[in-house]
């Protein structure tokens, strides 16, 4: 028993020593036993390389800053849409054919469902809990709604949204919740905004809520490509899929823009960013909470394209081509030829500007058009209405006298490639209800489908299946538009097109080689 116990304190005395050991070798810079290295001597910087007290400036525009996402955050939610879409499958094998090889049976056609599942961002503007969203995250390609819409608020809450209008043309909807607790924005004077303003982006982005990116005001007065209810708000801060939707903010907190659409290569941010600007969703937001539709005015008037050596500051005013009988141009005694310099007091710089003047007018206003007939100023005046269903609202007829696009000839480039540069490098066919329906695509869509590029073209971003709507804002509407706008571009300057893709839209400047 003596000698069990002196041997249990042997090995008690012999594994403190190797712990004695151990801890000592660690301490004093010996071999890592696990790795059979020496540990690394380091020492962490435990002072700022600059002094607050040096840049109080920026430390004042980071509270700042903070202070304005934190005031802005609880008014921005995440929208989540699902649709149910019938799918049917193709006749199948019998599974008893198994056992009764002799008989082969067919199953009948079998109507499965799926479940479509979309993100996208919105706004609350009112006390009573209205969100303002885009058309395209809350409607199926037909402009019908979905068959659910959730938001998500910032303190993580999800509630049911009813649609309360849309418009696919202007790209915006109205969303109703339940909510007393609701902290609306405020819709700011759009006209007010300058280029070079800050501005942050707040959203939903590839389904990451409460994404804040910051920026200015890049330009102003960029034409909406589907609508002319109003132009565009270009922007440098950061949008991407999923910040459909979403605000654009002052400094102030207020709502300047609803975030709509990008021009990229990749179908991500590349810096340039859109939004429909607020007096425009303003306008958009009474109108549909009043009468369940966008009313727009129109004049009546058909006016000519630039020339491609035009420039705007070229020819101020606009020229009109033609006048619509019974419209309310004809009425004020418009003539063709005339030129128009200003609506209801307000300089015309270009057709853009006329358009959203007009289709921002009160309906059954009277105003006072100022033109310029024979060289002589002359004021009359007319009453707006309500743009017709079927009216094409374009208003731009192109210039005539210009060459049909040559046949090609065998082994020889045609004009069109010659003039066209990297455009007659891409092949485009109709676009048609059924091809319409196959690519998924909203019910406003009007252009070509892209059915291949040439290799090499510097063409890349295009993908087939893509749909070109406008080349430099003209509408694109059949393979012959194509091609005769193709025929007519300066190879040596960037062409724009207008492409979409599925649900999403975006611009594409397509540069010279």
């Amino acid at each position: 028993m003596k000698n069990f116990a002196k041997f249990l304190l042997f090995v008690l005395l012999v594994s403190a020593g190797i712990s004695l050991l151990y801890d000592y070798r660690l301490k004093h810079g010996g071999l890592n036993l696990a790795s059979g290295r020496k540990p690394e001597k380091y020492t962490l910087a435990s002072n700022p390389s600059v002094d607050p007290k040096q840049v109080p400036s920026l430390e004042a525009l980071n509270r700042e800053r903070r202070a304005l996402v934190k005031s802005v955050i609880p008014s921005v939610v995440a929208v989540k849409t699902s649709t149910k879409v019938a799918v049917q499958r193709q006749y199948e094998l019998d599974p008893f054919e198994f056992f009764f090889r002799n008989r082969r049976q067919f199953r009948s056609p079998r109507d499965e469902t799926l479940v479509q599942n979309s993100l996208g961002s919105g706004v609350i503007v009112t006390n009573e809990g209205h969100i303002i969203t885009n058309s395209h995250v809350v409607t199926d390609r037909e402009g019908n709604q979905v068959d659910q819409i959730e938001v998500q608020l910032s303190d993580g809450q999800t509630k049911k949204a009813r649609l309360v209008g849309a418009d696919s043309e202007v790209d915006l909807a109205v969303l109703k919740i339940e909510d007393p607790n609701v902290k609306p924005l405020k819709l700011a004077d759009s006209d007010t905004v300058q280029p070079g303003d800050f501005v942050l982006a707040i959203g939903n982005p590839f389904g990451f809520e409460e994404t804040v990116t910051d920026g200015i005001i890049s330009s102003k007065g960029r034409p909406n490509r589907t609508d002319f209810f109003g132009d565009l708000i270009q922007t440098n801060a950061a949008i991407n899929p999923g910040n459909s939707g979403g605000p654009l903010i002052n400094l102030r907190g207020e709502v300047i823009g609803i975030n709509t659409a990008i021009a990229s290569t990749t179908g991500g941010s590349q810096g340039i960013g859109f939004a429909i600007p607020s007096n425009t969703v303003r306008t958009a937001l009474e109108s549909l909470l009043k009468q369940g539709r966008i009313i727009r005015g129109y004049l009546g008037i058909q006016t000519q394209a630039l020339q491609p050596d035009e420039t705007n500051s070229d020819t101020d005013g606009v020229t009109v081509a033609g006048v619509t009988p019974g419209s309310p141009a004809a009425l004020a005694g418009v003539q063709p030829g005339d030129v128009i310099h200003k609506f209801d007091g307000r300089d015309v710089k270009n057709f853009e500007a006329l358009r959203t003047f007009v289709a921002q007018t009160p309906l059954n206003k009277q105003v006072d058009l100022e033109v310029l007939r024979n060289g002589k100023p002359l004021k009359v005046k007319t009453q707006i209405k309500e743009q017709p269903i079927d009216y094409q609202s374009s208003g731009v007829t192109p210039r005539r006298n210009q060459p049909d696009p040559q046949p090609q000839r065998p082994g020889k480039p045609s004009d069109q490639e010659t003039a066209g540069g990297s455009l007659a490098s891409i092949h485009v066919e109709e676009l048609t209800p059924e091809t319409a329906q196959q690519l998924d695509l909203p019910g406003n869509v009007q252009g070509v489908v892209v059915n291949g590029v040439d290799p090499d073209s510097g063409v890349a971003e295009l993908r087939k299946g893509d749909v070109i709507e406008e080349i430099n804002q003209q509408p694109v509407t059949s393979v012959a538009d194509y091609n005769k706008i193709v025929g007519s571009v300066d190879p040596s300057k960037p062409q724009v097109l207008s492409v979409c893709r599925g649900r999403m839209r975006s611009f594409l400047v397509l540069r010279p080689r």
